[in-house]
């Protein structure tokens, strides 16, 4: 059987299995008694992928059938600076699966979405999770917290995502919240309002936000980038999702 690595971000991880992407979506998401269902967001990496930084041969050299022939699911290379030690020229498909096993892979994009009018909202998956409002466009986004940091904050690594603001984003006062499924609006509306009265670029929505996010709020698509190169990998229309992936996206929508 063929050995896979995978790369979760929820929690973040570096794990080998014997299952396809669709089938560890399955088991990562729905599992075993010991976790808990919800959505699971990982990368597969190719499988060739080496550095010194983990254990990857040991980590294979585990990954064999149990004694009834049946895959190994899961062996854990490393729960600990996974993302940052990834070469993201290893980085295969990304995979995002709802909280009943619905998978859909994603694929880059050398094309990165325009900067749109208004303002920004994102949720920072990995390895860090709080919610942050911006100024800046996806690629200016990353630029600031992982390139060229203005502050003592930076990363060497981050995966995130832009989620929409609908009217918020162009009138955070008084536009409609219409559909979106955020918490406390009253206080994102304020630190939306906050942005355009003070000389900051970003500001904190909430810094113990949870790294999960309703798949459907998905403005344009998953972003991850080290001080190397950004990937950006697009969503598909909702047009799209709902003709070719009607499953997933009926699942992300409940």
């Amino acid at each position: 059987m063929a050995i896979h690595l995978y790369l979760s971000m929820i929690p973040e991880a570096l794990i080998a299995s014997m299952l396809t992407p669709e089938e560890f979506g399955v088991y990562y998401a729905v599992g075993a008694t010991k976790k808990v269902r919800g959505q699971a967001v990982f990368f597969e990496i190719a499988p060739d992928f080496r550095s010194d930084f983990f254990r990857i041969e040991e980590g294979m050299r585990r990954c064999v059938p149990h004694e009834d022939g049946t895959p190994k699911r899961s062996i854990y290379i490393s729960v600990y600076r996974a993302l940052e030690h990834v070469s993201l020229d290893a980085i295969q498909r990304l995979y995002l699966v709802t909280q009943d096993g619905r998978t859909l892979g994603l694929e880059t994009s050398a094309e990165f979405p325009e900067n749109t009018v208004g303002l920004h909202l994102y949720q920072e998956i990995a390895p860090v999770h709080p919610l942050v409002v911006s100024t800046l466009g996806p690629c200016e986004f990353y630029d600031l917290i992982v390139k060229n940091p203005t502050s003592l904050l930076s990363l060497p690594a981050v995966c995130f995502v832009e989620l929409r603001l609908g009217e918020l984003a162009v009138d955070p006062e008084r536009g409609a919240i219409r559909d979106l499924p955020y918490s406390n609006i009253g206080h994102l509306r304020q630190c939306l309002v906050d942005l355009r009265t003070k000389i900051v670029h970003t500001k904190m929505v909430n810094r113990v936000q949870l790294a999960s996010f309703p798949y459907r709020t998905i403005k344009s698509g998953i972003f991850v980038g080290n001080r190397e190169k950004l990937l950006y990998f697009p969503l598909p229309s909702p047009g799209e999702l709902r003709t070719k992936h009607y499953r997933w996206w009926r699942s992300a929508n409940i």
